[in-house]
């Protein structure tokens, strides 16, 4: 009966000592690293325990699978202001990125003279911002050693003392921490021999059962000293334990104690354990899960170091601690997947405004709207990024880093263009005040003809001038437009009836319309061609006319003009046409006609250009100056003469395309 007591006992004590392995090894750590050796040290930690004095059935239960996230949260990711030395605040809330590299120097020197296993997460976290900041200064360096002219490729980074110093520091600690561990794991050593030397005293005690009740109190001190010792290495961890279980479980098996002692120990442990189930079922009410996993660790510990109950409620207890436990375990589990997934959303979502404002180029930015437009875009994708939560520690550095270098590109790529744009416009503001200097020299000039050409070149050029500062635009506009409204003024006052002039011009060239169609409707009229030519001799000498009217009057001239020489067979323009002709045909089966046509086309085009170039100039002055004058009327005669040029133009470039 003894023996499959013992049987069943030491089955559960393997499932005990394997449940409470694992449960170990899930404790929540800081870094993929750090959490592999913080499990080992947990694991370690709670199998050198005092060890349950009942079946193993009372076993811890088991933790979540999955390694707990990173219960630190990521740098902050806005600049703040510096905050105060490591005597302020623990190590592990220090935020490294906020100091300089003197001030990073400096602690990471306080830190190799600390105990080497108390800052070996700060180191790496220091580290890791002190060659961030070297990094931008490298950037630096190199930006302003290309901006020199020099070759990027020869750029050779200068030795820098810090980044010596921080070198050798790490490697004194490097040096510490392999001392510290090679100390560490003597002691472990020399502990896994105690502790089986300790095993082996236990066991020869059992192997005399007479004696046993003889060995109680030699029994308790060796369990004493066996929960005194630290760790022993991590491969012997689960092998000591159970050879420690089975030999105890065996002592108490054999112990033949007084019932009444025995009755009273089971009583005193059935007490604790109770309360112990009970604060472990109360765990469930606590808000912070987190916290409630550490509490239910130090439960466990405890229930590990109380002795054992009577055999027929050890199972029932055991249930419901267990139960109790697997709540909390579930709870726990459940909050690290949910904020696991939280944070690959909210990297997802980062991920998606790092690519947005990446995006956004700036090569077609070319006026202060735009950029204006640009930086909206840039300032609300700002706003939502804010508004994300973390994502995990291991990319949101990262993505962090990625949105600012998009964002600073991009302001620096504004300043650039603003200074640039100032430049520009204090150089068209000097130009255009250089413009207005001499458009008020000239305004009391009386030369009316020489003056009128300078100001409307003056003009054509201010056309030329870009922009100005938009304080300085009305201003330097107006200074320039009245002294060249007060010249034409003047000049307007000197030539006042040239309205009238032209109205009568109008009159006559309509008189002179109606005599040639006069001439075209009597048959019997003599010398007709004659009197045509007179007649446009006539249309030459007469000035100009209002300038609404000169198109239409110039195409009732044409018409006649044109129905005469149909109708008399006039030789002008026939015999040049006549002539022309006779020259393509000498060139026919030659190169010579394409390139008579290029030539055509590129007078026709220039006279073209002329035309507009005349007609715009025209405008030019009915708009600004709301005058009129005898360069007018030279404008108009000469606006008349390229359209019969044009027109002349384009019969040969017709009759070459013909001949072709």
């Amino acid at each position: 009966m003894e023996s499959r007591e013992m049987s069943q006992s030491n089955e559960n004590l393997e499932k005990d000592v394997t449940l409470n392995v694992d449960a170990a090894a899930q404790t929540p750590a800081e870094s993929e690293e750090i959490k592999t050796e913080a499990a080992q040290e947990a694991a370690q930690e709670v199998i050198n325990q005092e060890p349950v004095q009942e079946p193993a059935a009372e076993a811890a239960p088991e933790a979540p699978a999955q390694e707990a996230p990173v219960a630190q949260e990521a740098p902050a990711e806005e600049p703040v202001a510096e905050e105060p030395a490591h005597e302020a605040k623990p190590l592990d809330e220090v935020d490294f990125t906020k100091f300089s590299k003197d001030e990073l120097v400096a602690h990471l020197q306080w830190m190799v003279e600390q105990p080497v296993d108390s800052v070996k997460d700060a180191v790496l976290q220091l580290k890791a911002a002190f060659f961030a900041l070297r990094k931008d200064e490298l950037a630096k360096e190199k930006a302003a050693f290309v901006a020199a002219g020099n070759d990027e490729a020869a750029f050779v980074p200068a030795e820098d003392a810090d980044e010596l110093k921080v070198k050798d520091l790490l490697n004194e600690l490097k040096e510490k921490k392999a001392e510290f561990n090679a100390a560490q794991d003597a002691i472990k050593l020399a502990n896994l021999e105690k502790k089986q030397a300790i095993i082996e005293q236990i066991f020869e005690i059992t192997s005399d059962p007479d004696n046993v009740n003889r060995q109680y109190n030699k029994v308790q001190q060796l369990q004493q000293e066996f929960k005194a010792l630290g760790e022993v290495p991590a491969p012997n961890v689960t092998e000591i334990w159970k050879k420690y279980q089975v030999v105890v479980e065996k002592f108490y098996d054999l112990l033949k104690m007084n019932k009444e002692l025995r009755d009273y120990d089971f009583k005193k442990n059935l007490e604790i354990k109770q309360q112990l189930c009970l604060d472990a079922e109360q765990l469930d009410e606590l808000p912070d899960v987190v916290d409630a996993f550490k509490q239910l660790q130090a439960l466990h510990n405890s229930w590990r170091e109380t002795g054992p109950v009577a055999k027929e409620i050890r199972e029932e207890l055991w249930a419901r601690f267990k139960n109790a436990s697997s709540v909390i375990n579930k709870k726990y589990q459940t909050f690290f997947e949910e904020r696991k997934a939280n944070e690959k959303a909210n990297a997802d979502a980062k991920t998606a405004l790092c690519e947005q404002i990446e995006a956004i180029s700036t090569e077609g930015l070319n006026s202060y709207q735009a950029w204006d437009n640009a930086t909206k875009q840039i300032i609300a994708l700002q706003e939502e990024w804010k508004k994300l939560g973390f994502a995990s520690r291991k990319v949101n550095t990262e993505l962090f880093t990625r949105f600012r270098k998009s964002c600073d590109d991009f302001f620096a790529q504004k300043a650039a263009f603003f200074k640039k744009m100032k430049e520009e416009l204090s150089t068209n503001l000097a130009k255009k005040t250089a413009l207005c200097e001499k458009a008020e020299a000239l305004k009391d000039s009386t030369d009316w003809k020489k003056t009128t050409d300078e100001l409307v070149a003056l003009q054509k050029e201010w056309k030329t001038i870009g922009p100005v500062v938009k304080k300085h635009s009305d201003a330097i506009w107006k200074r320039f437009i009245a002294a060249c409204d007060y010249f034409f003024e003047e000049k307007k006052k000197q030539t006042s009836n040239i309205h009238t002039q032209e109205h009568q011009n109008l009159k006559t060239k309509k008189e002179i319309i109606a005599s040639i169609n006069a001439i075209l409707n009597d048959e019997a009229a003599e010398e007709p061609a004659t009197k045509v030519r007179e007649l446009m001799q006539q249309w030459q000498e007469v000035g100009h006319v209002p300038y609404k009217e000169k198109d239409k009057i110039y195409a009732e001239y044409k018409e006649a003009i044109d129905k005469a020489f149909d109708k008399y067979d006039m030789k002008a323009v026939r015999a040049r046409m006549a002539n022309f002709e006779n020259s393509l045909n000498q060139m026919a089966g030659t190169d010579k006609v394409y390139h008579e046509r290029e030539r055509m086309v590129r007078t026709y085009e220039q006279k073209c250009q002329e035309l507009k170039t005349y007609e715009n100039n025209l405008g030019f002055f009915n708009a600004r100056s709301n005058t009129g004058n005898t360069i007018v009327k030279e404008m108009e005669r000469k606006i008349a003469k390229i359209k019969e040029d044009i027109a002349m133009l384009e019969q040969k470039i017709k009759l070459i395309d013909e001949k072709i």
